[in-house]
């Protein structure tokens, strides 16, 4: 007869103790480092503040908690739910932080990612560089964001749903945004809550179906569990795989981008050329990740990649999302949007600069940089400014206007350089400006009559000299 073996005498974790030791054995990886809590006062943010705070208590953490709640001002219950921050702050003695954030609407982007991108630079502004910033997202939360991934026809990197630990590059390379209880569902979550006997915000806004997220959660999930009670587990297996595989990818892409970098800005399109269409997406899309540029559709790669074999003396340019994808002389740009600066001017004079002893200052449009102007009588003392472009120039004539702007009737000209004179066209040609840096050059015009492209030459019979009064311009990046 076989004989039966005694049940065991060590009992089974509790759902509380559970969480607490996975938050335990997390941050045991992450000893010194502030944490800082996202904090809703819903019922995830409530179980995460309330399990942080106790293992703290118990000198089971060592490291610094505070807590950061963002009021996006959508809700008629926002100043409630501070008030409800704050109490429960103050019943765990948690130091916090509320941020006020708005949200405005723009066209083809929803209200829900809107409100998550200001919440998240919200968070990111607040939390100390190295700072660990914690959120309670839960099994249940990465199941649906796979869901909307695959609604939304996303390639590997969107399937993997929410990484454990990812980082945050806008501020500092050491800041993270974590999920420690991404091994836990929904349900685990609520267990905790009722063993606990906590209270929590109820937003309204989480029964709204108009928000895929909530028609997900509550119209999707419950008819796949009912038919595979397992689904949750397997599509968070699922993301598992994905994210593995998109690390590879990653990998592949970065050994692509150092073969074919030329500058910060640009890639080599010879290189290029050498690639699979599927290298060259991956390889743009890591590019553009690296600049913090939105993500461009698969048709605007397509024309990317379309316009590398354009003609060679074509300077094809594609819009991507909020930036351009410019090719010009074998190399693919990526640049922000620029704003047309073509009727922009100023116009000033001599008296203008001489009313204040530190110049006549101004900005020149879309970032571009600001402009001093100083009038030199003294030659043996110069003034001097660090950090700025410095430029000598023959003061004007009597009653002569000075203008800096950004178009030219292509006059000749004969830049300090240069032996022979030339249009001003072909000057900037020989000087290899691309197409859309020659529409943002700074034109120094005495009345009508070139004086200077600030930044690339005066013009010949305008260097300053030893025996006549003279500009000193300086022009400072922004």
């Amino acid at each position: 007869m076989p004989s039966i073996k005694p049940e065991s005498t060590k009992s089974k974790l509790t759902k509380s103790e559970l969480v607490k030791s996975e938050l335990v054995n997390f941050f045991q990886d992450y000893a010194q480092r502030p944490i800082v809590i996202a904090y809703s006062g819903g019922i995830d943010s409530q179980v995460l503040l309330h399990a942080l705070a106790t293992i703290k208590q118990n000198n089971q953490l060592s490291n610094h908690l505070s807590v950061c709640h963002i009021d996006h001002g959508l809700s008629k219950s926002a100043k409630s739910w501070q008030q409800f921050a704050i109490q429960q702050c103050q019943k765990l003695a948690m130091p916090l932080i509320i941020q006020e954030v708005k949200v405005e609407a723009l066209p083809q982007k929803s209200l829900e990612a809107l409100a998550r991108e200001a919440r998240y630079q919200a968070l990111k502004t607040t939390a100390p560089n190295n700072a660990l910033i914690v959120t309670g997202h839960h099994g249940d939360d990465q199941a649906e964001t796979f869901l909307l991934a695959l609604k939304r026809g996303s390639g590997l990197k969107g399937l993997s749903a929410m990484a454990k630990v990812s980082r945050l590059t806008s501020l500092s390379e050491e800041q993270c945004l974590v999920r420690p209880l991404i091994k836990f569902t929904r349900n685990d979550i609520e267990d905790y809550a009722k063993q606990h006997n906590l209270t929590w915000i109820e937003d309204e806004s989480n029964q709204d179906e108009v928000f895929d997220r909530n028609f997900i959660r509550h119209q999707i999930m419950p008819l796949l569990t009912k038919r595979w009670p397992r689904f949750l587990k397997t599509i968070n297996r699922s993301a598992g795989h994905c994210s593995e595989a998109q690390l590879l990818l990653t990998d592949l892409a970065q050994l692509d981008l150092n073969e074919c970098q030329m500058t910060l800005d640009s890639l080599s399109v010879v290189k290029l050329k050498q690639l699979s269409k599927a290298r060259f997406n991956n390889l743009l899309r890591h590019f553009i990740e690296t600049k913090q540029a939105l993500m461009p559709t698969t048709e605007q790669l397509d024309q990317v990649y379309l316009q590398l074999f354009a003609q060679a003396d074509k300077c094809p340019a594609i819009k991507v999302a909020d930036h351009w994808f410019r090719r010009f002389q074998e190399q693919l740009y990526l640049t922000v949007d620029f704003k047309d600066v073509s009727s922009w001017q100023n116009t000033f004079t001599e008296e203008d600069i001489s009313q204040s002893k530190f110049g006549y200052i101004f900005d020149l449009p879309d970032k571009l940089g600001q402009i001093t102007v100083v009038r030199q009588i003294n030659k043996e003392n110069k003034i001097q400014r660090d950090n700025k472009a410095q430029y000598e120039i023959k003061a004007p004539a009597y009653n002569q206007k000075i203008t800096i702007r950004f178009n030219h009737n292509n006059p000749k000209c004969l830049p300090d350089y240069r032996q022979h004179s030339r249009p001003l066209k072909k000057v900037l040609q020989e000087l290899a400006i691309s197409p859309w840096q020659r529409k943002r050059l700074a034109f120094l015009y005495y009345d009508e009559i070139l004086v200077a492209v600030l930044g690339h030459f005066i013009c010949k019979s305008y260097l300053a000299d030893a025996l006549t009064p003279s500009l000193t311009i300086f022009w400072r990046d922004k």
